[in-house]
């Protein structure tokens, strides 16, 4: 199973159905969703998730809504009357489209939460943390995304909105952020899990980095080390090399034979022992009279 869909797992366990509030608000998070439709006076909802159905029927049956469940293909189906609904719950409004929110109470934060959680099980999505962060959740309309988006802001949750084609919805795409949202949600194992995941990632990022910024100066040691060994077989094939300086003699034949060895550790072995800088300098003395030649 992904991330997400044991994400969604452990949301669907977590036991407030005695809270008759916060299961309203839950519900009303699934409704205004991206994957309830309104179809001949009925609201269908359809996921793949076994665990998510249940969960949509336990909502249902706690605010005694008549409801049926049919399997089509790979999805779960849940079929419930819209007037029954718009009886049960009066702070939402349906058309013949799509649902939206219409009053809500003031809610406290455990109503947010739920109404939160609702909407994330109703069409929510996250990418697996190991590969890139990103969670998204789908709403039906644009109001359902402006409500949902000032709830998250007041619960101190950073997300944005994207508005296109028709499509609404809200997305975070930081990690820590994506770590408050599932705090928020209540899924402490998730968080657990999570949060290892994202550790090792930041972990494997660090030692990369390390690792490229190595190579890149190994790199550049070997460049320059064939740069200069080019040279200094250019003076000795010249004649040209015996005419040196004894300074830059000693340093050629020092890189000749240790072609691997950084500027610093050349410097350490010579009779009169000079720092990087000064070793640099001769060997480039040394590249400069063989472009001459």
């Amino acid at each position: 199973m992904s991330f997400s869909s044991d994400l969604k797992e452990e949301l669907s366990k977590i036991n407030n159905l005695n809270r008759k509030n916060e299961v309203k608000c839950e519900l009303i998070g699934y409704l205004v969703s991206k994957n309830c439709s309104i179809s001949k006076n009925n609201i269908r909802y359809a996921t793949e998730s076994e665990y998510n159905i249940n969960r949509f029927s336990k909502l249902l049956k706690n605010l005694d809504i008549n409801h049926k469940i049919e399997f089509d293909g790979k999805s779960f189906i849940i079929i419930f009357k819209v007037k029954e609904t718009t009886e049960k719950i009066e702070e939402i409004e349906i058309n013949e489209t799509d649902i939206s929110i219409k009053n809500l109470y003031d809610m406290n934060d455990y109503e947010k939460k739920s109404i939160i959680r609702g909407a994330f099980l109703g069409a929510g999505s996250m990418n697996n943390p190991d590969k890139t962060y990103h969670l998204e959740i789908n709403l039906s309309n644009q109001e359902n995304l402006k409500y949902l988006f000032e709830i998250l802001s007041i619960m101190g949750v950073k997300c944005k909105k994207l508005e296109q084609e028709k499509k609404y919805s809200i997305y975070l795409k930081d990690g820590e952020d994506i770590f408050g949202f599932i705090a928020l949600l209540g899924a402490n194992s998730s968080v657990l899990k999570y949060e290892d995941i994202r550790v090792q990632r930041e972990m494997r990022g660090k030692v990369n980095r390390i690792v490229n910024c190595q190579t890149a100066n190994l790199n550049k040691t070997i460049n320059a080390s064939v740069e200069q060994i080019d040279a200094i077989r250019k003076l000795q094939q010249s004649n040209k090399f015996n005419k040196l300086d004894e300074n830059l003699k000693e340093i050629a034949l020092l890189r000749l034979e240790y072609p691997d060895m950084t500027l610093t550790e050349l410097g350490k072995l010579l009779k009169e022992p000079v720092g990087k800088s000064g070793v640099n300098y001769r060997l480039k003395k040394i590249i400069q009279i063989a472009e001459e030649i």
